[in-house]
C-alpha cells in the first residue's frame, strides 16, 4: 500500500464513531476530511473540520456520535471522470478533496488538490475569435455580441477562458469586432479571471484566419486558436502535443458528423436501376473550429486582409508545409443557433455525483 492509499484508507471511520475520533483522524491524517462508512464499507458521507465546529456550536460534545454531523450529500466522483473535469469541479465547489467511489459507493480512492491541482503554466498563447456578428442568433445578438450570451449564468466566452485557465493557459488574446467594446468592458485585462487578456481589434471583419495577421509581436511558439462560440471538452494540451509530435505547421481539430438521409437513395446507370439503399447514414469529418498554428504560418498572410481558416490551411499546403487533422471524440457544440444555445447550458454543467443520489 503506497503512502497516498494509506492516507485515504486511514481517513475512514465507521458511522458509530464519535466526534472526538473524527478530530483525531483529521489531525493524524491531515486530509481535512473524514470518510464515514457503514458496516459494509459503503460511503455514508463525509465530515470536515467545519462540520465539527458547527456541531459543537449547536451543543454537541466530543463524545457525540458523528452520525449527527455527517454530510450525507457529500460530493463524490467515479474513477472514469477525467482530471480536468475534477479540477473544474473542485474550483466550482471550492473544495480540495473529492472521494472516488465505484458504482456501489465503495470508496476506492481520493482526489486531492495538492496532487492533481492546476497544471503548470503554459507559455503557449490562446487566441479566441470573438468578433463575429452572430446573425443566426438574431435578435439576441443585435445588442449583445454572441460570445457574451449567457450560458448557465456565464457568457460563452467565460466558459472557454475558464477551461483554458484550468489547463494552464494564462495568456489569452481575444479577436474582437462586432460590439467588441462590450467584451473589453466585461473581461478587461483578465485580472479578475486569473489570466492576462489582450485584444486584436478588427476595424473590419477579417475572418477566423485574417485576425491572426494582427498579432504583434508574433508568438515565440505554437499557439492555440479557437472560435469564440465553440464549447468543447477537448484537452488543449493534448492537441498541442499531437501537433508537436507530427511536426505540423498547422493542426485542425475535426469531428465526425453523421447525417441520416430521410429518403431512400437510388443508384442508376442510364435508365437501369443498379442499386438501392434505404435512408443511408452518411459520415463525414467537419471542422471543429479549434486549431494549433505555428508563428511562421502567419507570415503567409497579408496584414489586415480577410482570410478564413480553411484558406490559411490551403496557403500553408501550397508552401509544402505540413497540415494535420486531430480527430476529437470529446463533447463539442457550435453555439450558432438558438437550439444549440439551449443545449449549451446542459453541456457546461460539470458531471458529478452525490452520496444521496
Amino acid at each position: 500500500m503506497d503512502k497516498y492509499e494509506q492516507r485515504w484508507q486511514q481517513a475512514k471511520l465507521p458511522i458509530g464513531s464519535t466526534i472526538r475520533q473524527a478530530v483525531e483522524v483529521l489531525n493524524e491524517v491531515s486530509l481535512r476530511i473524514v470518510l464515514v462508512v457503514d458496516e459494509t464499507g459503503i460511503l455514508v458521507g463525509t465530515v470536515s473540520d467545519g462540520d465539527i465546529r458547527r456541531g459543537l456550536l449547536k451543543g454537541l460534545s466530543l463524545t457525540s456520535l458523528i452520525d449527527a454531523i455527517v454530510r450525507r450529500d457529500a460530493l463524490v466522483v467515479s474513477p472514469s471522470l477525467g482530471r480536468d473535469v475534477v479540477v473544474q469541479l473542485m474550483i466550482a465547489s471550492n473544495i480540495q478533496q473529492i472521494p472516488i467511489v465505484d458504482e456501489n459507493l465503495f470508496v476506492i480512492g481520493m482526489h486531492l488538490w495538492d496532487q492533481i491541482g492546476a497544471p503548470a503554466e503554459r507559455e503557449n498563447l490562446m487566441v479566441i475569435m470573438a468578433g463575429g456578428k452572430g446573425t443566426r442568433l438574431h435578435p439576441q445578438t443585435e445588442n449583445c455580441p454572441k460570445p457574451l450570451l449567457p450560458v448557465a449564468g456565464k457568457p460563452i466566452l467565460e466558459h472557454i477562458i475558464n477551461r483554458a485557465k484550468v489547463q494552464g493557459f494564462s495568456h489569452i488574446v481575444l479577436a474582437i469586432h462586432h460590439l467588441g467594446h462590450m467584451i473589453e468592458e466585461y473581461f478587461g485585462n483578465g485580472e479578475a479571471f486569473g489570466v492576462k487578456i489582450e485584444y486584436l481589434r478588427e476595424e473590419s471583419p477579417l475572418g477566423t484566419g485574417g485576425a491572426l495577421s494582427l498579432l504583434d509581436p508574433l508568438p515565440n511558439s505554437a499557439f492555440v486558436v479557437t472560435n469564440g462560440d465553440v464549447l468543447t471538452d477537448i484537452n488543449y494540451g493534448d492537441l498541442l502535443e499531437f501537433h508537436s509530435q507530427h511536426k505540423a505547421t498547422a493542426t485542425m481539430a475535426i469531428r465526425l458528423h453523421e447525417w441520416q438521409n430521410p429518403f431512400g437513395v437510388v443508384e442508376t446507370q442510364g435508365v437501369e436501376i443498379i442499386g438501392y439503399e434505404e435512408k443511408p447514414l452518411s459520415r463525414t469529418y467537419i471542422n471543429a473550429g479549434v486549431y494549433v498554428i505555428e508563428p511562421n504560418a502567419i507570415r503567409l498572410m497579408r496584414m489586415s486582409a480577410p482570410c478564413d481558416m480553411p484558406t490559411l490551411f490551403s496557403m500553408i499546403q501550397e508552401q509544402k508545409m505540413r497540415t494535420v487533422a486531430y480527430p476529437i471524440h470529446e463533447r463539442w457544440l457550435d453555439v450558432g443557433m438558438p437550439a444549440e444555445l439551449e443545449k449549451a447550458a446542459e453541456m457546461t454543467q460539470v458531471p458529478k455525483t452525490r452520496v444521496d443520489d
